[in-house]
């Protein structure tokens, strides 16, 4: 088979038959980590945001929200990281669960700011500029339930952002 019509002509040529079949797949492997990290961190903040508009516009926390951010976060690293390793997984794992404290925190600053009648803006960026308040905050606004949701949307993340192996 020549390299005209193969796109990886290690993967089936003669010196993929030299190698474990155990290596084979690694070469042949099309993933990119850098671009599933990127698309994982930008699909959590769109659910974190898109979370607290829904929140503060219904005046209700929606725990399911945590659901829809894991399948986004998932989407995005399994489309653009198209990885089936390990690493893949605790990478969606990892951003489901930023985008749904993210969503939480953004959700109180929200009520923060419309209770207060001052900008979300400026109350969010205070809060994310100071750890030790957006930790204050989360601990004040969370319970039993939101855990729940959590641990399903990391569930979600690490076990669909990765691909099945052929």
């Amino acid at each position: 088979m020549n390299s005209d019509t193969n796109p990886n002509p290690v993967a089936a040529g003669p010196v993929a038959a030299a190698l474990p079949a155990s290596v084979v797949p690694v070469i042949a492997d099309d993933s990119n980590l850098p671009l599933a990290v990127v698309g994982g961190f930008v699909a959590a903040l769109i659910g974190a945001f898109a979370w607290a508009i829904i929140t503060v516009i219904a005046q209700y926390q929606i725990g399911f929200m945590a659901v829809g951010v894991g399948f986004l976060v998932a989407w995005a690293v399994r489309t653009l990281g198209k990885g089936h390793t390990q690493v893949f997984g605790i990478v969606g794992g990892a951003f489901a669960l930023l985008g749904c404290l993210l969503g939480n925190l953004l959700s109180a600053c929200g009520f923060i700011a419309a209770e207060r009648s001052v900008p979300t803006v400026s109350v969010a960026m205070k809060v994310l500029a100071t750890p030790s308040l957006a930790l204050s905050i989360l601990q004040a606004t969370s319970n039993g339930m939101d855990l729940l949701f959590y641990a399903i949307a990391v569930y979600e993340g690490y076990k669909l952002a990765r691909r099945r192996p052929a």
